[in-house]
């Protein structure tokens, strides 16, 4: 099985590509959206600010290459900023229109708490992920022990559509949505293949899942 990262200029490749090579799936970096489609699923990664994001998207015609992926329930998975994109917009410097997959909006976190106590922004570290549901290609029998994951963003998704969110973190006096599923649409906010153990058995399962066919 052919896992496909897509470039467009705005992401940490090399850990990702790395991860998915130690699980034992051959691996695809590329621009060009034909060699994308043809692989068997791809992952959306990113670092940086949403609009510079979606301007390489565009720029380089990706953002199409995304919607037909959507489309043809092809399993993309988001990660960090790549989770983000997938959403209706972002208020990071202005607001910006996103890819319009999930419903929600991309703010900054206040960095004030109801209590009216300051907590640091970005939200940096090691947080527990709680599920509100497991999707097929979750398997809770595996998931033993410890439920950490590595976070490192200071934009969240807000006003989502609860049946899609699939695990969650609390930060501040919110609720951070960790993973989201829409069809054959993922997105995790946290770095898994910087999350130790849990963390790669998350991208594990969703590799796993798509080899069996149930992310869709």
């Amino acid at each position: 099985m052919k896992i496909g990262i897509i470039d467009y200029g705005m992401g940490n490749l090399f850990s990702v590509e790395q991860a998915i090579k130690r699980l034992g799936y051959e691996v695809l970096v590329s621009a060009d959206k034909e060699e994308l489609f043809a692989t068997d699923a791809l992952i959306l990664p990113g670092v940086g600010a949403f609009k510079d994001a979606m301007k390489r998207l565009q720029e380089t015609n990706l953002d199409s290459l995304i919607n037909e992926v959507e489309k043809s329930n092809k399993p993309l998975l988001g990660i960090c900023l790549g989770m983000q994109l997938l959403f209706q917009g972002s208020t990071e410097n202005g607001n910006g229109k996103g890819l319009g997959i999930f419903k929600g909006e991309i703010e900054r976190f206040a960095g004030i708490n109801d209590d009216g106590i300051a907590y640091r922004v970005p939200h940096m570290g090691w947080n527990e992920l709680q599920f509100a549901q497991h999707p097929e290609w979750l398997q809770e029998n595996e998931m033993t022990g410890d439920h950490f994951v590595y976070f490192v963003h200071s934009y969240f998704a807000t006003n989502i559509d609860q049946a899609e969110l699939v695990a969650f973190a609390h930060y501040g006096n919110e609720q951070v949505p960790g993973i989201v599923q829409k069809g054959s649409i993922t997105g995790m906010q946290f770095h898994p293949e910087k999350s130790s153990e849990f963390g790669v058995l998350l991208l594990k399962q969703w590799l796993d899942g798509v080899k069996k066919g149930v992310v869709v």
